[in-house]
């Protein structure tokens, strides 16, 4: 794996991780909003990179010319989706959104799960982070022996 593939997974990993993050934001910022449903971010793989999908890479290059196949990896972000469980009913009858019982939905976030998987999400974002700055001193460590 070359040093600008090397960039490329980790700048699609900074923008994948980031976006996660915007996900778990939106969801503490609407802790309290009635009606709110929790939204769970969705990250996949841009490889196959299970032991069958090796397997069949292995079974054409390694067997037939020698070689281990070259995967590129990466993450993607793929939006998010809501999560089904309902959060707890509130019987305010004034309220806007009350039904024809009176009752709201509250929110289904639970902030100390969110934090936990912001926390999560930050980490993840500063370890692309590092990587992108180790390839990029690689790089010009590369250029100076070149000189």
């Amino acid at each position: 794996m070359g040093i600008l593939e090397s960039m490329n997974i980790g700048g699609k990993a900074l923008r994948a991780h980031g976006n996660r993050l915007d996900v778990h934001t939106k969801n503490i910022a609407n802790v309290d909003t009635p009606n709110y449903i929790r939204k769970i971010p969705v990250l996949n793989a841009t490889d196959d990179i299970s032991f069958h999908g090796l397997m069949n890479e292995m079974k054409e290059d390694v067997f037939g010319v020698g070689t281990l196949p070259y995967l590129t990896g990466g993450v993607t972000f793929s939006g998010s989706v809501e999560d089904p469980t309902l959060g707890e009913k509130i019987y305010k009858p004034g309220h806007p959104d009350a039904d024809a019982n009176g009752y709201i939905r509250a929110s289904n976030v639970n902030p100390m799960v969110e934090m936990a998987d912001a926390i999560l999400a930050q980490r993840a974002y500063e370890a692309n982070l590092a990587l992108v700055s180790i390839t990029k001193a690689m790089a010009q460590k590369a250029i100076e022996i070149g000189r």
